[in-house]
């Protein structure tokens, strides 16, 4: 009863949320919320980076970059619906924080609240969706940031703000070409536990001492299972590397390799880690030889091995695994299949 409860609150709400004001974009500017049939402002009390970034999620505008007070993007008018917001960051929505109720304040216009968020991109010659130069949109404009002190650190924050796991490399230098217009960050020092590269440390927003030619790049490995009698969860080991699909040698394969690949996957548990091309001979590179994990990393590239091209294999060596999380699902289909025959 009160979880139907709580539905049926929520659907009498139906809030809406924008950003608008002077100098506003989709992505910055003062916010405001749509209840009872009427667009209200938000009050500045207490509002902080939590509360925008809450905003900037809901919005699908990635990372608060700051949370302006005192009606930055100018004065609105009409109901004020907020006050005194207290979000711990982690809410779906900006109704889900900790506030007065709808319409009670102490506030005027004076104090509307607004955020600027941030968003992140990989672009650049012969990028993909998870590699690429990173470049940042912050004033209604994209640009890159510098190499000084980019490391892969740096890198895997980016990665995992863009959900493409974990980075291979940090390439410096313009690896992807060189940007136009403005730098946005440099000397970032990330710890690589952040959620945003905005999080990490810097010299601030447009404070640079670099050219477009030490604009920073990220890499990431992709990993797919192929070749005859493979599934979605079974089959012969391919990386992505520079452009092109290779395979792995087996020399050394084993389960707590194949563990890490079917985590890496979303997989489940390595059942077996076929060896001498079981699903068949890969062509083309042999990227990685002499795999060695200890089974807890969170990517293959982690694992030592010998480096990407070095190897003495051929692909009748190629490397495969068999993980639990397709075998699991056909047991679920196998049980529900005598299920409804009993019954």
């Amino acid at each position: 009863l009160a979880v139907v409860c709580k539905i049926c609150l929520m659907c009498l709400i139906d809030v809406q949320i924008r950003l608008t004001g002077s100098g506003s974009t989709q992505c910055s500017g003062r916010v405001e919320m749509y209840h009872s049939d009427t667009w209200g402002t938000v009050c500045d009390d207490s509002w902080d980076l939590n509360d925008a970034n809450v905003v900037c999620r809901e919005l699908g505008c990635g990372t608060a970059l700051s949370a302006p007070h005192s009606a930055h993007f100018g004065q609105g008018t009409g109901q004020i619906w907020l006050d005194d917001v207290a979000c711990s960051g982690s809410e779906g929505s900006l109704t889900e924080c900790q506030h007065g109720r709808f319409g009670t304040h102490n506030c005027g216009h004076g104090e509307d609240a607004g955020v600027v968020c941030g968003q992140i991109r990989l672009t650049g010659s012969g990028s993909t969706r998870c590699s690429g130069r990173v470049e940042i949109y912050y004033n209604n404009t994209w640009g890159t940031v510098c190499d000084d002190s980019w490391d892969l650190n740096d890198a895997n924050v980016v990665c995992r703000e863009l959900g493409c796991g974990t980075a291979l490399d940090a390439p410096q230098s313009a690896h992807f070409g060189e940007g136009t217009g403005q730098i946005w960050l440099d000397d970032v020092a990330c710890s690589g536990s952040e959620r945003s590269l905005t999080q990490c440390q810097h010299r601030g927003f447009g404070t640079h001492n670099c050219r477009h030619s030490e604009d920073a790049g990220v890499n990431y490995v992709q990993l797919r299972l192929t070749g005859s009698g493979s599934t979605r969860c079974s089959g012969r080991v391919e990386m992505y590397h520079n452009d092109t699909w290779g395979t792995v040698c087996d020399d050394s394969w084993d389960l707590n390799d194949a563990k890490v690949v079917c985590r890496e996957l979303g997989c489940g548990t390595a059942l077996d880690a076929p060896q001498s091309a079981h699903f068949g001979e890969g062509t083309g590179q042999i990227w990685l030889d002499d795999v060695a994990c200890s089974g807890s990393e969170r990517s293959l590239t982690e694992c030592q091995h010998g480096g990407f091209g070095t190897h003495n294999c051929r692909h009748s060596e190629d490397a495969g695994v068999v993980c639990s999380g397709e075998k699991t699902f056909y047991y679920y289909l196998d049980f529900a299949d005598s299920t409804d025959a009993q019954s």
